[in-house]
């Protein structure tokens, strides 16, 4: 009796809380129903299936456009579709942007892209998309922003994009694009940034783009463009940067009329075989960057003064001659001076250094300089790029000064006046007549370089050591103040700076970013600056939300995250003459910041009196027939009525294993750079693999679970703690987990030198002798059967054709009982199979039986790297129970180098 009273009770609460939850389900979803009646009518039926069109030509292995399947593209916020708040005439709502930058994507672009006729922002920056650019984008007249740029373009420029009126910006740049540039072009009065740089564009550049009103950029540098420079390029009023490095200008000359070019701050033609004089640059008042070198330039260099402002003077690698102008030592700013590889004569005036002004006048040096270190090593593998070529260098270190002089390879005779350097100048005369002189021999070496004559590089950072919550991360509002806070973090790349040297514009570059920002200098991290060819300088930005005394908030909220974000994607941060144009890499969005992009509701337009009525008409509706629902759960359930069991959950939030970190999903994209292709390293059965790198520094693999490998939550998590207590010296650590947003992830340390598996296969530089394969095996081994290939050649009589030819001579009667051993290890049959004490046993009489001086040669190897922790090969007594595991062999962690799309 009591038991039934329990079962009448139970059920009676299962209908009212199926009573309360039908009822507020039933009030959402007429609430909902009800702000969506607010917004002005739907998504435009012709652009909803434009960007059902664009998603079909897509390939989104990340699921990132997974919510593209559902709902109204402007209501239910479709990722990265950006619509107007507003209806347009035709009552309907129309998308303003299109943002899908930096998300793997791959595929083609369809053609109905040109039925989203009010778009004004195209963004599929940073994607692997193959294919042509459609002609059909020509038919969006509202487009203001065409960003193509990184990734595989193909085929030549539309004629049609060149009738857009009033299309401000065109990045194509770092794309596989051939063809001229359309003459068509030379009607975008509008644009100011032309950005088509690593491509393979080819033909003459067309004259008629010199009617151009607003251009201000034409960077084109690194493609295949021959035939002569347009004299008339110098009635574009307001070009500023002409950028065509490495182009085929066979014979041409460089135009007198440039030196007309009164608004130019850079003017770049590295390596474009030109020919023919120098030209007269002096009349250009604000010119900053002169680099024409690596052609056939030939004559004296001009004699008339260049601009004050100027950092940097490339005339290198031509056939120049005459003396060196006096002016050379008039220039206050100059950091950059290389004539090398000419036929100068004459003295060189001591002049040139002894004037610098030691930290660029109306620029403020920041003490304690951290920006940019002083040696980067050359090894890429800890993310550092190459530094420039004409940068200065000794013992293969990048060594970064305020001032290079690089003198090598002329005609001249001596130094004329003091041989002594200031501070970070350095001075290269090689290749001279000077330097057989006692007091220039110094200079005449590659070794010459004052390692202690450098920029401090001691960080001003104060902020103690200590951990914040998930997405939190300390930041120092002042000098003895740090607080945790959520940052919006942005990719960010100055494509065409005017200096070599970035430590004396740091902060100059804070203040003008945190300026346009409308930010508090404090909010800006800036770090891991890394100077790429071009030269491009790419950097990190974290932006902090505003420190207020006694909030305890710190984030952004959604209005001002979304204002900072646009000003990124959108260009509007006002670009700076010395700074030059910038592009956005990535763009991350931590924990509370995930959904920010979401749109927001919109203002009833409803009576005070109409929306009350509608509420309680909800409200009643839903009572009724949640009603209606509870009686009918109830009779239901009194006929399959059945007492309820408690259930056990794992909590990860509470799951804490030693020595093993768990990691969120946004730590694991921040790694990899939002699981960017260019960080995968290898797939096997379990997943992807990526190579990352943590906020701590260290460089790890990530194996991202397909969702067809997925666990239940408490076998994932007893895996880890299993995972957790494997150790041995061949197999990978496992350093963390990931356990979230319907992902699971594990973090092993990373192989910079590969896997067993690398060292095996056929590509291996540096093939193994038998003995070594002898000695690693046993830690590699693996319960997995792939055995066919080793039947055949049995069955065949063949097995010595599987032996590799590579790995030098050894002992036949070790080798048939290893294959032996190997072809028991792949029966079918689990019990024919030998046990893993079986097979370490077998492997321990396999050595035993090898020839001495194999032994020796093994023991002598390990005993010159006992320093470095190797184990000794000649005893198998520390695999006598040996940690295997078929889950953990680490084979799918391979390593490499990161591919990247870099400029020629």
């Amino acid at each position: 009796m009591i038991r039934n009273s329990g079962a009448l009770y139970s059920l009676g609460m299962s209908a009212s809380r199926a009573f309360t939850l039908g009822a507020v389900l039933l009030l959402w979803l007429c609430c909902s129903s009800l702000l969506a009646a607010q917004k002005d009518g739907v998504t435009d039926p012709v652009e909803v299936k434009a960007l059902q069109d664009i998603r079909r030509s897509l390939i989104d292995i990340n699921n990132n456009l997974s919510n593209w399947r559902r709902g109204d593209p402007c209501t239910s916020n479709w990722t990265g579709v950006l619509c107007f708040d507003e209806a347009k005439e035709d009552g309907n709502l129309h998308v303003r942007e299109l943002r899908l930058l930096n998300m793997n994507l791959s595929g083609t672009l369809s053609p109905s892209l040109g039925n989203l006729t009010y778009m004004e922002i195209l963004d599929f920056m940073w994607n692997r998309i193959t294919g042509s650019i459609p002609p059909a984008i020509g038919n969006i007249k509202s487009l203001k922003l065409l960003l193509l740029n990184g990734n595989q373009l193909t085929g030549s420029l539309p004629e049609e994009l060149g009738y857009l009126p009033i299309l401000n910006r065109i990045q194509i740049d770092q794309n596989h694009i051939s063809g001229p540039i359309p003459k068509s072009f030379a009607n975008l009065n509008s644009t100011e940034h032309f950005h088509m740089n690593n491509n393979s564009i080819s033909g003459q550049i067309p004259a008629e783009l010199s009617r151009l009103p607003n251009l201000v950029h034409f960077l084109v540098d690194n493609n295949n463009l021959s035939g002569t420079l347009p004299p008339d390029l110098y009635k574009l009023p307001k070009l500023l940067i002409l950028q065509l490095d490495n182009n085929h200008f066979d014979g041409s000359t460089i135009p007198s009329s440039y030196g007309s070019m009164t608004q130019l701050l850079k003017l770049s033609l590295r390596n474009c075989s030109l020919q023919g004089p120098m030209p007269d640059l002096s009349r250009i008042p604000n010119l900053g960057y002169l680099d024409l070198s690596f052609n056939q330039l030939a004559g004296p260099v001009p004699p008339n003064k260049l601009s004050k402002n100027i950092t940097t003077i490339d005339l290198s690698n031509n056939a120049l001659n005459g003396t060196i102008p006096d002016y050379f030592s008039e220039l206050p700013l100059l950091q950059l001076l290389s004539i090398a590889n000419n036929s100068l004569t004459g003295s060189v005036p001591s002049t040139i250094w002894q004037t610098r002004t030691n930290g660029n006048e109306g620029l403020e040096l920041k003490k304690n300089e951290d920006v940019l270190i002083s040696a980067y090593s050359i090894n890429t593998e800890g993310g550092f790029f190459p530094p420039p070529s004409d940068a200065c260098f000794t013992n293969q270190q990048f060594l970064l000064f305020d001032d290079c002089r690089h003198f090598e390879n002329n005609r001249l005779s001596n130094i004329n006046g003091s041989t002594s350097l200031p501070q970070n100048v350095t001075l290269w005369l090689q290749g001279n007549p000077a330097c057989s002189n006692s007091n220039t021999v110094q200079f005449c070496t590659s070794q010459n370089v004052d390692v202690n004559n450098q920029s401090s590089t001691e960080s001003n950072v104060t902020c103690p050591a200590q951990s914040c919550p998930p997405s939190y991360e300390y930041f120092q509002t002042t000098s003895i103040s740090c607080v945790c806070g959520v940052p919006l973090i942005f990719g960010y790349r100055l494509k065409s700076p005017g200096f070599k040297n970035f430590i004396p514009y740091r902060v100059a570059f804070e203040e003008y970013l945190t300026s346009a920002l409308k930010l508090h200098l404090y909010q800006l991290n800036l770090s891991s600056p890394l100077w790429e060819e071009g030269p491009r300088l790419n950097m990190l930005l974290k932006l902090f939300p505003v420190y207020v005394s006694g909030n305890s908030s710190r984030t952004f909220n959604d209005s001002e995250a979304r204002r900072i974000i646009s000003m990124f994607t959108g260009w509007t941060i006002p670009t700076s003459e010395i700074f030059g144009p910038y592009e956005l890499l990535s763009m991350t969005l931590l924990g509370p910041y995930t959904n920010v992009l979401s749109a927001t509701p919109k203002k009833s337009k409803l009576s005070t009196g109409a929306l009350v009525g509608i509420v309680l008409g909800a409200i009643a509706g839903a009572v009724t027939l949640s009603a209606l629902v509870s009686l009918l759960i109830l009779r239901k359930r009194s006929r399959n009525y059945r007492p309820l069991t408690k259930r056990r959950r794992a909590s990860k939030a509470f799951m804490k294993i030693e020595g093993v970190k768990y990691f969120s999903y946004a730590e694991m994209a921040l790694a990899t750079n939002n699981f960017n292709s260019s960080s995968q390293v290898g797939q096997g059965g379990y997943g992807r693999v990526y190579k990352g790198f943590l906020a701590d520094g260290r460089v790890v693999a990530i194996k991202r679970a397909e969702e067809s490998s997925f666990q239940g939550e408490t076998e994932f998590l007893t895996e880890i703690e299993l995972l957790s207590r494997v150790h041995h010296r061949n197999l990978v650590s496992l350093i963390g987990f990931c356990d979230e947003n319907g992902e699971q992830m594990l973090v092993y340390e990373f192989m910079s030198n590969g896997t067993l598996r690398d060292h095996l296969s056929a590509k291996a530089k540096e093939p193994l002798s038998f003995a070594t394969r002898m000695r690693d095996v046993p830690g590699h081994i693996s319960t997995v059967v792939k055995g066919t290939p080793v039947n055949i050649a049995y069955q065949t009589g063949k097995l010595s054709s599987l032996v590799d030819g590579r790995m030098g001579s050894y002992p036949s009667d070790c080798v048939d009982k290893f294959l032996t051993l190997a072809m028991k290890c792949c029966n079918d049959e689990t019990d024919e199979r030998p046990s893993m004490t079986d097979v370490v046993r077998e492997l321990e009489s396999i050595w035993k039986m090898m020839p001495e001086s194999e032994i020796t040669a093994m023991e002598s190897v390990s005993t010159d790297h006992t320093e470095m922790g190797m184990a000794s090969p000649s005893s198998f007594s520390l695999l006598k129970n040996p940690c295997v595991s078929s889950e953990v062999s680490g084979s799918d962690l391979v390593s490499g180098v990161v591919p990247a799309i870099t400029p020629r």
